[in-house]
């Protein structure tokens, strides 16, 4: 395996990021979130989902126009917007908390053609989030119950954005969450 975007090798998954069918290394992250410290003064974990959306769009050169962080920006959505408290760095199962249920956090990004994440079977979450990023760089997000997900034996399972309302009304209104 090796970076996307710098061509260093990445031994153990846990030394990097698979981001929409390409390995980033943490180490190429870091330089560039270095990098935006200098410019801007101001670290990327103090940023709202917001200012993230903004920089990934204008972010240029090797990137196709896009800076890779489109997973950060939709967990910083979520927690935003349905008021999700995340878990720290590394935490495996789920992404955050939203009351007493594990929240997994997928987002497509406006990179891709596709409509629908992959998720793990494994996973501790009991509400799934999908937020989607559109060439508009609009988003938009849809709380799901993991009742609700396709049933099967594989390790993942395929959710379309398309097959869902949302169910965030009646998980948030209704005390489900």
């Amino acid at each position: 395996m090796k970076c996307a975007y710098s061509g260093i090798p990445i031994s153990d998954p846990a030394d990097g990021v698979w981001d929409d069918g390409e390995w980033i290394s943490w180490g190429y992250i870091h330089s560039l979130i270095e990098d935006y410290d200098e410019e801007e003064n101001k670290p990327l974990n103090e940023c709202s989902y917001e200012e993230l959306l903004w920089l990934a769009r204008d972010y240029d050169p090797e990137f196709d126009g896009h800076f890779p962080i489109y997973g950060e920006v939709g967990e910083l959505y979520v927690e935003s917007r349905f008021g999700m408290v995340r878990h720290a760095p590394y935490t495996q199962g789920s992404d955050g908390k939203i009351g007493n249920h594990f929240v997994e956090v997928k987002t497509i990004s406006p990179l891709r053609d596709s409509r629908h994440v992959r998720v793990k079977r494994s996973g501790n979450f009991s509400v799934l989030a999908i937020v989607k990023i559109d060439a508009d760089f609009r988003i938009d997000a849809k709380l799901i119950k993991r009742s609700s997900l396709p049933k099967g034996d594989g390790k993942r399972m395929t959710v379309s954005w398309d097959d869902y309302g949302s169910d965030h009304v009646s998980i948030l209104e209704a005390g489900v969450i």
